[in-house]
């Protein structure tokens, strides 16, 4: 007589159709996302390198989900305000913020903000960095990275260098190399970056520390002297320009980077949709082009990838801030 099959060998079937079932909810929940406008907040003024990553990210979203997905600029203490919107508003996905070194880097390495940068927030998707070049005056007499710090530990005393304000990362880079280097160079904080330019062009301050994109003007004009960027391996907008690592100094990895991140608790569906969404967008020629154009490499991460990496980089950035007696509280 065929004997019925025990009550285990049946256990796989009905895990396997309660799994299915369990599923079906997050399947359904990414298909459906988004079903209205999306809004993408930009803790930067308009014009930014964070308004343009942000728009050029919100043109391509709309096409590839088919929903508007409109920019929010919210300017102001460094992306804290931006920021703090951010990590208050619904985790419904409606709601998502272009990140970047200053909101989940050096801000929280250097200050307490009202937001938790790990604990308050999604970790969506990276989209990429681009490193920081170090840019001397035409009127020194240092050509190369060595003459320079040579130059400068024999006149530390009366050099300075221009930041786009105190606890930047143009700030926290500089201190770092003057600590690997052993020179001295008196920090003075401007509003921007442009205007710590524009004083270095007139002979204020010797030397800036800006990111690719914000110095590619002042070096394509020949009014500044790139002596090295950070990272480790050259930048193909300047590609003349050798790293810090292959002059000695491979500690000098400054990012000025770019993600998008939305509230914690975010669905899982949502949060993966928009991951692969991005990613894809990575690999297009037209997006890669803007990046190229920005001195932007892409960086394509998991979620979870990109929130160790930003884990990792408030960590390096308390270091720099702690080692250099740095803090605004």
């Amino acid at each position: 007589m065929h004997k019925p099959h025990p009550p285990a060998r049946r256990l796989p079937r009905a895990l396997c159709a309660l799994a299915l079932l369990a599923a079906a909810p997050l399947a359904q929940a990414q298909a459906a996302y988004p079903d209205h406008k999306v809004r993408v907040i930009a803790p930067q003024g308009a014009g930014g390198g964070v308004d343009i990553m942000a728009r050029s990210l919100a043109e391509e979203l709309s096409k590839r989900l088919g929903q508007t997905f409109y920019v929010d600029n919210q300017g102001g203490a460094g992306g804290t305000i931006g920021a703090t919107d951010t990590a208050r508003a619904k985790p419904d996905g409606y709601t998502l913020m272009v990140a970047y070194v200053a909101t989940h880097g050096t801000n929280p390495a250097v200050r307490k903000t009202p937001y938790d940068p790990v604990k308050s927030f999604t970790p969506v998707a990276m989209i990429g960095g681009t490193a920081n070049v170090l840019l001397a005056s035409t009127a020194l007499p240092a050509k190369t990275l060595p003459e320079f710090v040579a130059y400068a530990k024999a006149h530390g005393d009366t050099l300075s260098y221009g930041t786009s304000g105190n606890g930047t990362l143009n700030h926290l880079a500089m201190e770092e190399f003057k600590s690997e280097a052993g020179f001295k160079d008196l920090s003075v904080p401007y509003k921007s970056m442009a205007e710590a330019q524009t004083d270095m062009i007139g002979g204020r301050v010797q030397s800036v520390f800006p990111g690719v994109a914000a110095g590619l003007a002042v070096i394509k004009s020949g009014k500044a002297r790139p002596l090295a960027v950070t990272g480790d391996k050259r930048n193909p907008v300047i590609p003349d320009v050798p790293t810090f690592a292959e002059q000695g100094y491979p500690k000098m990895q400054a990012l000025t980077w770019y993600g998008v991140v939305g509230p914690a608790g975010m669905p899982a569906a949502v949060t993966t949709k928009l991951n692969q969404t991005v990613n894809d967008i990575l690999k297009s020629d037209g997006f890669r082009e803007r990046l190229r154009n920005l001195g932007v490499d892409p960086m394509p991460m998991t979620p979870r990838q990109f929130g160790d990496y930003i884990a990792h980089d408030i960590e390096t950035w308390k270091r720099v801030a702690r080692e250099n007696h740095i803090s605004l509280d």
